[in-house]
């Protein structure tokens, strides 16, 4: 069976950054989150390795082995 996807609501919480499915749907509905330098309302937006995420002060890379796409051009 395939692994399913990581996706920017669940790489919010895998950080720790919010406690709940809820919170992080609401902190990225509001515009707060910024992925590689725009802000992104899709809490269901696949991520990429490589991709950079910034919500309330912390900034993360989203790293290898964490169920994200490969990069673009990989």
């Amino acid at each position: 069976m395939p692994m399913p996807i990581l996706t920017l609501d669940q790489f919010l919480k895998q950080q720790g950054w919010v406690a709940t499915g809820g919170h992080a749907k609401l902190v990225i509905q509001e515009g707060e989150v910024i992925v590689n330098g725009e802000v992104d309302l899709r809490r269901g937006r696949k991520m990429r390795v490589g991709d950079v995420v910034e919500w309330n002060g912390e900034r993360a890379e989203v790293p290898e082995g964490s169920g994200a796409l490969p990069p673009l051009g990989a």
